[in-house]
Parts: C-alpha cells; sequence; structure tokens
C-alpha cells in the first residue's frame, strides 16, 4: 500500500545529539521515528533519511537533492526536517521546481535529546498542516505554519515570522 505523507530527514538542531566529553553537537541518528511514537502517531508515514548535515553546512548541491527527492517521490504530501538557519533558502529552491505537492519544512531550535525541545510540536504541526494546506510550499514553527516567500527566523527572539 502506497504511503501517504512521506518524511525526508535532513538533520538540523531536529537530531543533534550532545557530547558532553567537549561540549559539541554533532549527528548519530534521526529521532523522528522516536518522535512520531511518542506523539501516538497512527497515520500512513514513509521516513527517509536524506542526510544528516547543519543547515548552514547545506550546499546548493544538498538543496538540489532534497528536490530531485521531492519530485521523484509518489506521495504529494512531504515533510522535510531541516536547520532552521537556512530553511528558507531551502524552500524556495523547492518552491522553484516543484507546483503539484504540499511540502512543509520543520525544523527545533533545542536538539530533541535535551528534553525541552520543540521538535516534538513543530513535528505535530507540520503533520496537520501538510494534510489540510494546499499544494505549495510552507515552514512549519512555532504551531504557525508560514508561505515559504514570506517568512523568516528572528534570532533575536528565536521564533520564525512573517516578512510582510
Amino acid at each position: 500500500m502506497e504511503k501517504k505523507i512521506r518524511i525526508i530527514v535532513t538533520g538540523g538542531t531536529f537530531d543533534k545529539e550532545y557530547n558532553d566529553l567537549n561540549g559539541k553537537l554533532f549527528f548519530k541518528n534521526s529521532h523522528v521515528q522516536n518522535m512520531l511514537e511518542l506523539g501516538r502517531s497512527r497515520l500512513d508515514l514513509n521516513i527517509r533519511t536524506l542526510m544528516m548535515i547543519d543547515s548552514c553546512d547545506m550546499t546548493d548541491e544538498d538543496r538540489n537533492i532534497i528536490a530531485k527527492n521531492c519530485e521523484k517521490t509518489s506521495e504529494k504530501k512531504i515533510i522535510i526536517t531541516h536547520g532552521t538557519d537556512t530553511m528558507v533558502k531551502t524552500a524556495k529552491v523547492l518552491a522553484n521546481s516543484i507546483k503539484d505537492k504540499t511540502i512543509i519544512l520543520t525544523g527545533a531550535m533545542i536538539p530533541y535529546t535535551f528534553g525541552s525541545s520543540d521538535g516534538l510540536f513543530n513535528l505535530g504541526s507540520a503533520i496537520a498542516f501538510v494534510q489540510t494546506l494546499p499544494a505549495g510550499i510552507y515552514i512549519a514553527m512555532n504551531g504557525k505554519f508560514f508561505n515559504w516567500d514570506n517568512v523568516r527566523k528572528n534570532k533575536r527572539i528565536g521564533e520564525f515570522e512573517e516578512i510582510n
């Protein structure tokens, strides 16, 4: 049976771990499956870990890989877990090539493993939004959705906001 919603994992703070020996964040495994289990999700989801990188290290080639994966997947509803710093940049690449799918990019300001992460809430919001919004590219953070071309990360307050 075909899955209804595709989740593409690309890394970002969502999936970072903390090394208590050197105080640095790093990637090991995605936490998306655990988050879905914790949230008691009963949806038909197809999860694929595409890459595990900090979005500040993401290249144009990485963004094109994300876009190609969105284009070729049979699902019309897609969630991408992504680092918050360059989420809008990736959304622009997607908007330039994909018109017939609903794609939500979401992330976290605090790693899931810290226990106080906003990631679980943002993932749940993205799942709700991807089921209800029309085709287009969106960003879901802080319980809100934004059109990809009318949003920015306000680093001063640590939230996403509309530009206009």
